[in-house]
């Protein structure tokens, strides 16, 4: 076994013990790491396949971005973690029948063919840059693709802003349009108050000759 193999192994094993964690760790902060360690591990897999772009994107958007957006929304959230763990057991032998039958079909698709000469480059890959090979390949062969799921990923945005957005009662604002409508008359009320002969006021005399 060369180093490269011992590697890919290493990797594998730690992606797919990190994936395993996500699913069953009790700590919602300890999943999110877990992932990130996922990431992590994936990355270290694009560049032994010499996709350097695809793990450079992978660490910078995921990890550096997506990821640590996620860790501290869910520190900041109150997690009920019984809650969320309700009913686990009763939808264990549904889940692990699922989980076995996509290792099976990962587990075919890899016996049908020889996947490891996926890693020896093709006849001008040498030439040209990944990340020249990919911008190619995105648009031109996969050019339709990209805008559905550019459009998919847009209307999912819009459709997660639409739901998520309510209009707080607690919070304090001003409108600016009421603001400039506003009249002398709502702003300002003068309230006539009686006065004695001395000039004083009604309440104040009525006070000092108690």
């Amino acid at each position: 076994m060369d180093s490269t193999t011992l590697l890919f192994v290493i990797f594998s094993g730690v992606l797919l013990f990190s994936g395993l964690r996500v699913v069953t760790a009790r700590n919602p902060v300890h999943a999110v790491l877990f992932l990130v360690l996922a990431f992590f591990s994936a990355a270290c897999l694009w560049m032994q396949l010499k996709a350097e772009f695809l793990a450079i994107a992978l660490v910078l958007v995921y990890v550096g971005a997506v990821m640590v957006l996620f860790l501290f929304v869910v520190m900041m959230l109150d997690i009920n973690i019984d809650r969320l763990r309700a009913g686990f057991w009763r939808h264990l032998p549904l889940a692990s029948l699922v989980a076995f039958v996509i290792a099976l079909q990962l587990w075919l698709v890899l016996s049908q063919g020889d996947w490891l000469a996926l890693r020896q480059p093709g006849p001008g890959i040498k030439e040209v840059n990944n990340v020249v090979a990919l911008g190619r390949l995105t648009f031109t062969d996969y050019v339709y693709p990209l805008q559905i799921a550019g459009a998919i990923l847009l209307v999912a945005i819009i459709a997660a802003i639409a739901l998520t957005h309510r209009r707080r009662k607690d919070a304090k604002s001003q409108n600016p349009a009421q603001q400039i409508k506003v009249r002398r008359e709502e702003r300002v009320r003068l309230i006539p108050m009686p006065v004695d002969p001395a000039g004083r006021q009604g309440p104040v005399a009525s006070a000092e000759k108690k």
